[in-house]
């Protein structure tokens, strides 16, 4: 996404010290700040997940398999509304909230992405998220149980999280051309799950202190990081005056052998609109194929601690803390399934085959982890991890390199100025799938959990459905691609005899 002189300046940080570093030293800071910003984002997102078992612990049904009941005594008092036997249903009305608030966030920030400076707009909604995530926790000292308080604090704090996802893709997709960008924003969408992970562990460990601190510390850490990003993120080459007609910028030495942005048609592109975007071959398939695959990893995001500590494991329930740390191994599978996805997609050249085939491959782990991850702790841990990795590897290759490659899809004729619109369509249109299943959940978690597995393998197996045709036309490409060179090479055999 290019931008001019007058949107995206050089960062004051970078201005005070007078960087005049290499467009390598610059490529590692944007992943670098990035990474750590939208850690953040998830951070703060994961909190809540954590801190169900602390506000709803009265509820009784678990399931260690397809059909056994089994009840569980509650620990302590909860948190009023929430330690109702309606409790998981208002959790699940809060996540919904956020949820819907930011997918439809998601399409404005991504409009309004492509037309002012990302590090401004960055910052906004980092700070903007630690202040009301912040508020969400000020509710145990300040004594509130108002079910609303809370429900309108989750929708401010979806708005201002809804920011982060357009403005770090483009931002990173403004110094990366396409060669190796899957390889390398699946090793950068690691964000994800490290910071699902340091959510996690963070709140469960604040447990002890009262669930309010769970909010606190993390929402410092975000007005850290957001203050350093304000301070050093380079929006673009442009912003930090590198002359992208020299071979410093188009290097093959730095792996960027596609420049992002054709020479001097920064300023003459106009940003492209909402539905000219959803009109880019690929756009429509892949935002409806993320709708089920993040139905399903939002489905984990928030509720897999609260059902680890409702199921028996090894014939006996562990301690919510336990629960919000065990959770963790889902999203360490995750990292490993981003990297697989980017790395096997750039080596094949085929992003909705590897897609679609992790999909398919999420079905049985589903299945698996539902019917025997309660045989013991070791079988949890093995089968949660596999189910992270085919889950989350399709979330993370969609919302980051398929993104990119759209945001710069040659249809655009040289306009770059559509990566923040097109990274929202997709990733907005996921986020209503995301709305979805944690509220769905919610209901049906309360009478059945094998009822809520077999939605999420729905889901998965709709999600690798709706690739079908790009899938086709990726073999089919591969197929004649195939026989051109055999044609070639028999041809040069001919030649030579």
């Amino acid at each position: 996404m290019a931008q001019s002189h007058e949107m995206s300046r050089r960062p004051p940080g970078l201005r005070l010290f007078g960087d005049s570093s290499s467009l390598r030293s610059y490529q590692t800071l944007v992943l670098v700040l990035t990474f750590f910003a939208y850690t953040c984002f998830h951070m703060t997102r994961k909190i809540t997940s954590i801190v169900k078992s602390a506000l709803d612990p009265q509820t009784k049904v678990g399931f260690s398999h397809w059909g056994r009941l089994h009840t569980r005594n509650s620990l302590n008092i909860g948190w009023m509304p929430f330690n109702t036997v309606d409790g998981s249903a208002l959790l699940g009305e809060i996540d919904v909230a956020f949820l819907a608030v930011y997918s439809i966030g998601m399409f404005f920030a991504g409009h309004i992405g492509d037309r002012m400076d990302l590090r401004i707009f960055l910052t906004i909604g980092m700070l903007g998220t630690a202040i009301f995530t912040t508020l969400f926790g000020a509710g145990y000292w300040l004594n509130v149980h108002s079910f609303y308080y809370f429900l309108v604090i989750q929708m401010a704090s979806g708005l201002f999280q809804s920011i982060g996802w357009p403005s770090v893709v483009a931002v990173v997709g403004n110094w990366f051309g396409k060669s190796k960008r899957g390889l390398i924003m699946g090793i950068w969408n690691a964000h994800t799950s490290i910071g699902n992970i340091a959510g996690s562990l963070l709140a469960a460990f604040l447990l002890k202190f009262g669930w309010g601190w769970s909010f606190a510390l993390p929402s410092l850490i975000m007005v850290f990081v957001g203050l350093v990003v304000f301070m050093f993120l380079p929006v673009s080459p442009e912003a930090m005056e590198m002359d992208i007609d020299s071979g410093e910028y188009n290097c093959e030495k730095d792996g960027v052998k596609e420049p992002l942005l054709e020479p001097g048609q920064e300023v003459k592109h106009k940003a492209v609109g909402f539905i000219e975007a959803w009109r880019i071959p690929g756009v429509a398939p892949f935002a409806l194929c993320l709708f089920f695959s993040k139905l399903v990893a939002y489905t984990f995001l928030y509720w897999l601690p609260f059902y680890i500590s409702h199921t028996r494991i090894g014939n006996e329930y562990i301690s919510d803390a336990m629960a919000g740390s065990l959770s963790t191994i889902f999203d360490v599978g995750g990292v490993l399934g981003g990297v697989l996805a980017g790395h096997i997609s750039d080596r094949l050249n085929a992003r909705a085959v590897t897609a679609a085939s992790f999909m398919y491959c999420a079905i049985p782990a589903l299945f698996l982890y539902r019917t025997y991850g309660s045989v013991s702790i070791v079988w949890n841990i093995c089968l949660m991890f596999i189910t992270g990795m085919f889950v989350n590897g399709p979330y993370a290759l969609i919302t980051t390199a398929v993104s990119a490659d759209l945001g710069t899809h040659s249809s655009l004729n040289g306009n770059s100025r559509a990566l923040a619109t097109v990274t929202a369509i997709i990733d907005g249109t996921g986020s209503v799938g995301a709305a979805i299943g944690p509220l769905l959940t919610g209901y049906i978690s309360s009478k059945s959990w094998s009822a809520v597995f077999t939605m999420l393998m729905a889901a998965a197996l709709l999600a690798g459905l709706l690739l079908t045709q790009l899938v086709c036309a990726e073999l089919k490409g591969k197929v004649s691609s195939s026989v051109t060179k055999n044609a070639e090479a028999q041809h040069m055999y001919s030649d030579e005899v």
